[in-house]
């Protein structure tokens, strides 16, 4: 019995810690996320909330509980009348999807997923079989089955806008791995609005 107990105070803080660890994970990508939003990224962002009522500031906002959004051309003309995208919306979407590092994305960074026809030729270079992917514009129905994060990211957006999503791994694919992903990995969006109905 007593070596049970002493077996059990040696493995109790490697258990315990490997609990911690995984409770660190989110928090440390939000922390990262938010300060690669207002340090790195090119423009520097704020949050929405630091935003005045006569600036334009380049913003993000927060969707869900960890979901960063920037919409790009948010300041452009008659932006207000363009359709806005609700949870019965369908809605068409142009898109490039990465792993995201918490640094910038250039155009020498490669996504695991895209249906950007600006990319067709590359994929091809890199022996993609024509017609393995789709390069047409999306269409998704937001009341169907749309990855969380996306769903969090479309909402709120209007047609043409071009939007930034940066989202934690539990709004993404989660802890497992997910074909090329890694599990647990934090995962970026650039999208543009195509159209709403």
């Amino acid at each position: 019995m007593k070596r049970l107990i002493t077996l059990l105070s040696l493995a109790l803080p490697v258990l315990l810690s490997g609990c911690s660890d995984e409770k660190d994970i989110l928090p440390e990508q939000r922390q990262k996320i938010v300060s690669y939003l207002e340090k790195t990224h090119a423009p520097a962002l704020i949050p929405e909330a630091s935003v005045g009522e006569d600036g334009q500031l380049p913003f993000y906002t927060t969707a869900g509980s960890t979901v960063y959004r920037y919409i790009v051309n948010y300041y452009r003309p008659d932006r207000e009348s363009d359709p806005e995208v609700t949870a019965d919306s369908k809605v068409t979407i142009t898109f490039r999807a990465y792993v995201f590092s918490y640094s910038n994305i250039t155009d020498s960074t490669f996504p695991f997923y895209s249906n950007d026809p600006l990319l067709l030729k590359a994929y091809e270079d890199l022996g993609l079989t024509p017609g393995a992917w789709s390069f047409e514009p999306l269409t998704l129905d937001m009341r169907g089955d749309i990855l969380k994060g996306l769903r969090h990211a479309l909402l709120g957006c209007r047609a043409k806008d071009e939007v930034e999503a940066y989202m934690t791994y539990n709004e993404a694919f989660g802890d497992k791995y997910f074909t090329t992903i890694p599990r647990e990995s934090p995962v970026a969006w650039y999208f543009r609005v195509e159209s709403v109905e």
